[in-house]
């Protein structure tokens, strides 16, 4: 049998899931009949044993790994047409889904020979017995690709570096060539084109396009930079990509010869079932960077939202005159809230972005005169209508947002508090679910390399987030500012400004996109070009005037033009003669210039860095603002043709070794270390894992059971239930409540704070929430309470504007907010450091950095009593079907299934919901017990 058959990925990719009904069941029996005989013709064998468990692995059969759906994410055409009319699914697509979702009601009974019930064993090598297939691509000697029974995960094992990589190529082909072809298309903003003109397509190569505006010459261009700069290594990670791709573009050429290619290509009539014309486009080493740029904007691009900054400050001192409003702004703003959760919690200081003691450069927008920059021009068709308009606004408003995306979280506890005495660790990207899945699983040993673990889908030549021999690493996405917005004066006209005093003409970059209906996507014919101006301090994003002078504001990031930079610490992380020590690994982790929280363990160590070029500002500049685009507020030894310039030091990032332990959920890294998203204070989710942590370090003996569950219980929280509540129900409570419908609301509220405040099932597959009314209440309530506590006080106008700079909740239901519905992630972003210390200073409590002034009841405690009484009684009243109206998944008031994830459908293959967990997609759990 051929190995898999790609599907598609990402999150708002609309590609075939829409199939029942287009047709009949008879049908698709008749023509997968006719489809079948090409799945006879393939290169895997279920071949004698050749592999056995490493000898270089130094993890004791102790090191697991999960990611769901499955290892399987590419389809032929005829699976998935079954798929479609009867829900099979091909092999390996789906035995990773079941044991993931099943911790979420397993983990009570969870003991440590137990885990691998939900987790894979992710030791190196494959046990004779339990290899599935073995294959040699392309016929070379030099590499072979072992699969195993119970997963389907690649093993590559290759004799020279060349070999490994083509096999790795290979590899990545057969699990993931569709999303693979998806994602590049998204780099270069030729998605619709490529798979059809859905809005949601529309909105995703918007979004990308307008913050990764590359030509293939740029492209290129950040390929010869990063072998140029990095010399023998630069030299080898390029070697190693052209071996990559040369084994994707095997794989290509096999299965189209073969037929068993993944049938999305039909689907969206890029090759045809019955004659096989059409073709399958090699991939080009320029495909791998913009493969990268979407990563690295997805997950490792911190900073922005500088010009909504400016906008709040401008209405809170028009609200409260300048001095008033400075302050009211800085304490919402929250840069350094001294009841932060961080992750380096021993008091050290890392400086950085900090306010300035006097402020310059600042090009603050006159009132009203920012508008928007368009990115869409000469639309026609569906790429005219009001869905294309709303997904070009949602597309800008993310694009431009401070609040990226939330990856992953992290608990490493040291060997000193574990019952072995050795460090224990339980770490992962949270990356969102899809099918297939943006990660794939291998395992890589070779010269050089020697890792199992993820790697993004197209950038697989080195495992990204893993283990070696006798370490494992992982990360978090930080969000420290490395984006600054430029205003640059106009002159001539609206597509000349000053650079150093000399007028210039802006560079126009535009991509021409037009689609027609397919069988994946039936959107009607439309077309559009999006146009993007570049200057020298970035793309234009906005219009204004400041002073009356007619501005550009342009976005100016590090990593611009250096997605391809982070290739070498990659590299670096899979070299077992390099990476030995947790210093080595700092060392590794200082050449990725994404903003990333890495965590390491091995044996007898523990450690943490932050990643990421963070540029040196010229003295005084808030990076909070825009400022103007003047020599004297760049960037120090800042250089324009190459985009590079000093960068803070390695000590200056915030980093330690053998902490007593490590939390991370996208929380605050260190004191004085600023991030550019708002909502690094006394409430955070990352609370969530440090008091369980604390508590589990402060008893002693920690084990692999005790941190997973740790890990699982914070997983299920909600953690306005856990950490807010309790304070709203203290000033209900101060005095008898005598309403019946609010007493019936405190009961259920109050209950389900003492059962733990979990939105968690009844039994197993029940479907049902315990506490479900206690749920429905606070999630209708939440909204509700946060506008008439705080809206009264700060008047229309400022609260609208803080609630762009920080979304008010993000419930695993709310189809708002930066994740959407169903996608598991949850309460990253909200208004609940502000409830909390508000309603704490109402109280009459201690609040360090406490709020400018108290807002609920206008710091009155029956006022406020009365206000949350009364949207309390509102709530209630609300039935599910209310809070929970329903969508194309789920019917209006059912609760479990509006929670529920999602793995969204990027091809033909779809997949079951599952119980909401907030916990990482890939997830390792890893204790080591010797070291090399």
């Amino acid at each position: 049998m051929p190995r898999r058959t790609p599907r598609n990925l990402l999150d708002r990719l609309r590609t075939p899931g829409r199939f029942p009904g287009f047709l009949k069941t008879a049908s698709v029996c008749a023509l997968v009949a006719a489809l079948l005989s090409p799945l006879a013709q393939g290169t895997a064998s279920a071949a004698t044993p050749s592999a056995t468990v490493a000898s270089n692995d130094y993890c004791g059969g102790q090191c697991s790994d999960i990611l769901p759906a499955g290892e399987n994410g590419n389809a032929t055409l005829a699976q998935i047409l079954l798929n479609q009319a009867f829900g099979t699914q091909p092999s390996h697509a789906e035995d990773q889904l079941g044991p993931y979702a099943n911790l979420a009601t397993g983990a009570s009974t969870l003991t440590d020979a137990k885990i691998n019930n939900f987790f894979n064993d992710a030791s190196f090598g494959v046990a004779s017995d339990q290899i599935a297939s073995t294959e040699s691509p392309s016929g070379r000697t030099d590499v072979t690709i072992v699969r195993d029974k119970k997963t389907g995960v690649p093993h590559i094992t290759g004799t020279t570096r060349y070999g490994t990589e083509y096999g790795a190529g290979y590899a990545a082909a057969e699990d993931r060539l569709w999303l693979m072809d998806v994602f590049r298309h998204v780099g270069r903003g030729e998605l619709t084109t490529f798979a059809g003109g859905a809005a949601s397509n529309q909105g995703l190569e918007q979004e990308f396009y307008r913050n990764a505006p590359y030509t293939e010459a740029d492209l290129q261009s950040q390929i010869d930079n990063a072998v140029a700069n990095n010399g023998a290594r630069g030299q080898q990670a390029l070697a190693d990509a052209n071996a990559y791709l040369a084994g994707i573009n095997a794989y290509i050429d096999a299965s189209d010869s073969g037929r068993y290619f993944p049938g999305e290509y039909v689907l969206t009539g890029h090759k045809d079932a019955i004659t096989n014309a059409g073709t399958i486009d090699h991939f080009k080493i320029t495909d791998l960077v913009a493969l990268a740029s979407v990563i690295g904007t997805l997950f490792g691009s911190g900073g922005g939202g500088e010009v909504n900054n400016a906008l709040s400050l401008i209405a809170a001192q028009s609200k409260y005159g300048v001095e008033e409003g400075t302050k009211v702004w800085e304490s919402f703003r929250e840069r350094n809230d001294p009841e932060a959760v961080v992750t380096v919690h021993n008091g050290e200081s890392f400086p950085y972005a900090t306010k300035p003691t006097t402020a310059v450069g600042a090009a603050m927008p006159d009132a009203g005169s920012v508008v928007q920059q368009p990115l869409v021009y000469d639309a026609t068709g569906t790429g005219a209508g009001s869905s294309a308009t709303a997904a070009a606004k949602a597309a800008a408003t993310t694009a431009l947002s401070s609040a990226k995306r939330g990856m992953s979280n992290a608990l490493v506890v040291s060997g000193k508090y574990t019952a072995s005495g050795h460090p224990i660790a339980v770490f992962g990207p949270q990356t969102g679910y899809f099918a297939p899945q943006l990660l794939m699983l291998q395992e890589i040993q070779g010269p050089g390399i020697s890792a199992r673990g993820a790697s993004f889908a197209g950038l697989s030549m080195y495992v990204e987030l893993g283990r070696g021999q006798d370490y494992s690493w992982s990360a978090t996405t930080s969000g420290q500012d490395i984006i600054d917005t430029y205003a640059v004066e106009l002159c001539t006209d609206d597509y000349h400004y000053l650079f150093h005093g000399t007028c210039t003409a802006m560079d126009e970059v535009q991509q021409a996109n037009s689609w027609t209906p397919t069988t994946a996507d039936g959107t009607a014919a439309g077309s559009y070009t999006m146009k993007v101006w570049k200057t020298k301090y970035g793309p234009v994003e906005y219009r204004a005037t400041v002073g009356g002078k007619k501005v550009a504001y342009t976005t100016l990031r590090s990593s611009y033009m250096h997605e391809a930079d982070s290739i070498i610490g990659f590299q670096m992380l899979n070299d077992p003669d390099y990476v030995k020590s947790p210093q080595t690994f700092q060392t590794a982790a200082q050449h990725i210039n994404f903003t990333f929280n890495w965590f390491y363990a091995d044996s007898q160590h523990t450690a943490y860095y932050n990643s990421g070029d963070n540029p040196v500002r010229a003295s005084g500049v808030d990076a909070e603002f825009p400022v103007w685009a003047q020599s004297a507020y760049e960037w120090k030894n800042w250089d324009p043709t190459t985009n590079t310039a000093d960068y803070t030091p390695a000590s200056q990032h915030p980093n330690s070794i053998d902490q007593d332990y490590y939390i991370s959920w996208n929380n605050k890294q260190a004191d004085d270390y600023t991030t550019a998203s708002w909502g690094d204070g006394s409430v955070h989710r990352g609370n969530l894992l440090d008091d369980r942590v604390k508590k589990l370090v402060a008893a002693g003996g920690v084990t692999r059971t005790a941190l997973v569950k740790a890990m699982s219980d914070a997983s299920l929280e909600d953690l306005r239930a856990e950490d807010v509540l309790p304070k709203l129900l203290q000033v209900i409570n101060s005095s008898t409540v005598t309403d019946t419908t609010a007493a019936a609301a405190v009961s259920k509220l109050s209950a389900w704070v003492t059962a733990g405040a979990k939105r968690t099932e009844t039994s197993a597959g029940s479907k049902t929430y315990a506490n479900a009314d206690a749920i429905r209440i606070l999630d209708a309530w939440w909204p509700a309470l946060v506008q008439a506590e705080f809206q009264p006080g700060l008047g229309s106008d400022l609260y609208t504007a803080f609630t762009n700079n920080l979304y008010i909740d993000e419930t695993p239901s709310a189809a708002h907010g930066p994740t959407g519905a169903h996608a598991g992630s949850s309460f990253q972003y909200g208004w609940w450091s502000y409830v909390d210390k508000d309603i704490r200073a109402v109280l009459g409590q201690t609040v360090q950095g406490g709020l400018a002034q108290e807002y609920c009841g206008g710091g009155s405690l029956s006022a406020c009593r009365d206000i949350l009484i009364s949207t309390l009684k509102t709530a209630a009243g609300q039935t599910a079907a209310q809070v929970y109206p329903g969508d194309s998944l789920c019917s209006a008031g059912d609760q479990w299934c509006a929670d529920s994830i999602v793995q969204r459908t990027l091809g033909g293959i779809k997949h079951y919901n599952i119980s909401w967990q907030n916990r990482p997609t890939f997830q390792q759990v890893v204790e080591y017990t010797s070291h090399r």
